[in-house]
């Protein structure tokens, strides 16, 4: 059916697309939803120094 160096190209090919997929779940599912959460906090902490420091401003 197969001769070695096909047998062998179809196990690369197995083998890159298997690695591609576990990436994607990978990243879709901890790195992305990581860095918009730390993006969004960093966000926050932001606008609530920049809330103290107009706070801090009007009253003096």
């Amino acid at each position: 059916m197969f001769e070695f160096d096909q047998y062998l190209g179809f196990l690369a090919f197995l083998t890159i697309l298997t690695i591609g997929f576990w990436l994607m779940i990978f990243l879709l599912t901890f790195v992305i939803p990581y860095w918009i959460g730390g993006a969004f906090i960093e966000r926050m902490k932001e606008i609530k120094a920049e809330k103290k420091a107009k706070r801090e401003a009007l009253t003096q």
